[in-house]
């Protein structure tokens, strides 16, 4: 099989989260232990930070993974979903796996992948970790899918943890609370590994305490020792902050290229995780954080995250796909100068979106569509929820359509925003 036919057997044959939805859930480790044995147990032969939360793991992910490649390390960088390209998930210093490794592994180990039947992510956690393993990295950053204690990549015993911060999404699989998601998230603190909390919020905060003093794992709130003192737009077109700690300015004109108004607590969780990696024998400078973070899309790949795809009209897309992510993005769209507002906005078919389309701003015009996955909810369902909450738009089956219908629509002082799911950006994404 070359590279294509082997994405097509692997989508065709290991059942997909971020494809079906539900039924490729497994509640348990029992295959990602039996594939982890298989493989000889490749996480243990490179350290790693595993990364955990409900919005910002993945930004957090890469800014970790961006200033590490600055310091001198062979960083590899598991995350997920994919946009683009299947190998976008497994990264060592930006470059993604060779198509050769790919198929390679696929065809070498697929019997053990016909008996165990194991899930595409179960699939995905085995393959970065022995591509690791055999690349010799220095150091992994490993993001978590959809929770952490029954998360395919909790098998790791990391030098550190971090949780980014607690929403309410997936609820059907981590709890219908705060507190219960945040169970489900604290999974992944280990004995006596630290643990960076990036958010506080008083609704989680005993349950992380309580699982950390369980685990005598040493526990920190960023937003307790950081703050940002103020973010700003570059006239070159960066985010620049300033960044507070223990009553005076630490970080002053911190530039990512990084754009979204969220980066600002996601850098503060980023900056208090290289604290405790240099407390735990990893070296990093002030130097390299700031030219880590200064490029840290670029070093990485990072898609999606308040992404510039088009101007004139000026075009913009995130992944942002929760009531907590879509309210970020949404008070970034009202600080930007526009004339008119037209939205590409499209969900997945199994969450709920009627909390998410009462933030939708009523003045805009919306281009309402699905991405070409089978849990896209259909276009036509979406506007008519839309409609019947007082929003005006028509609908589109494919998400170039919609967004070709906005381009024409536009004038060249209109924004146009593309977002609501994850794969409503990839089908967007030049």
């Amino acid at each position: 099989m070359n590279y294509h036919e082997t994405l097509d057997y692997l989508f065709s044959r290991l059942p997909m989260y971020q494809r079906i939805g539900k039924a490729a859930y497994k509640a348990d480790l029992a295959t990602t232990i039996a594939l982890d044995e298989y493989f000889g147990h490749p996480h243990r032969q490179f350290r790693s930070v595993h990364v955990a939360g409900t919005n910002g793991k993945g930004s957090v992910s890469h800014m970790l993974a961006a200033v590490l490649q600055e310091a001198g390390y062979k960083a590899g960088l598991y995350t997920s979903p994919h946009l683009k390209d299947f190998r976008e998930r497994i990264k060592i210093n930006g470059k993604a796996a060779q198509e050769d490794y790919v198929v390679d592994f696929v065809d070498r180990h697929r019997g053990i992948f016909e008996s165990l039947s194991p899930s595409f992510f179960e699939m995905t956690v085995a393959m970065a970790f022995d591509y690791f393993a055999k690349e010799k990295i220095d150091i992994a950053i490993v993001e978590t899918g959809m929770g952490g204690r029954l998360d395919s990549t909790n098998i790791i015993t990391p030098i550190l943890s971090v949780i980014t911060n607690i929403g309410l999404d997936h609820l059907e699989f981590l709890g219908n609370t705060l507190p219960q998601i945040a169970r489900e998230k604290a999974g992944i603190i280990k004995r006596r590994v630290p643990v960076v909390i990036g958010e506080l919020h008083h609704e989680t905060r005993n349950v992380f305490t309580g699982v950390a003093e369980d685990n005598n794992a040493p526990i920190s709130f960023a937003s307790e020792i950081y703050k940002c003192a103020f973010a700003l737009q570059t006239v070159d077109g960066l985010q620049s902050f300033n960044i507070r700690g223990k009553g005076r300015l630490i970080y002053e004109n911190l530039e990512s290229d990084l754009l979204g108004f969220y980066q600002q607590k996601n850098v503060i969780t980023c900056l208090q995780a290289m604290d405790i990696l240099n407390n735990s024998g990893i070296d990093i400078s002030m130097g390299n954080i700031y030219s880590g973070l200064r490029n840290a899309a670029e070093k990485t790949g990072l898609l999606g995250r308040w992404q510039i795809i088009g101007e004139n009209p000026r075009i913009i897309c995130d992944t942002a796909h929760n009531p907590e992510g879509i309210s970020a993005v949404l008070g970034q769209i009202r600080a930007t100068p526009y004339e008119n507002l037209h939205m590409v906005i499209g969900f997945v078919n199994d969450k709920d979106t009627s909390q998410i389309i009462k933030l939708l701003p009523a003045d805009a015009k919306y281009y309402f569509t699905q991405a070409s996955v089978p849990r896209a909810l259909d276009s036509e369902i979406l506007m008519e929820a839309a409609i019947a909450a007082g929003l005006q738009g028509c609908a589109f089956t494919r998400v170039p359509d919609a967004l070709a219908a906005a381009k024409n629509a536009a004038d060249k002082n209109d924004l146009i925003f593309v977002g609501g799911s994850t794969f409503v950006v990839a089908d967007a994404l030049p």
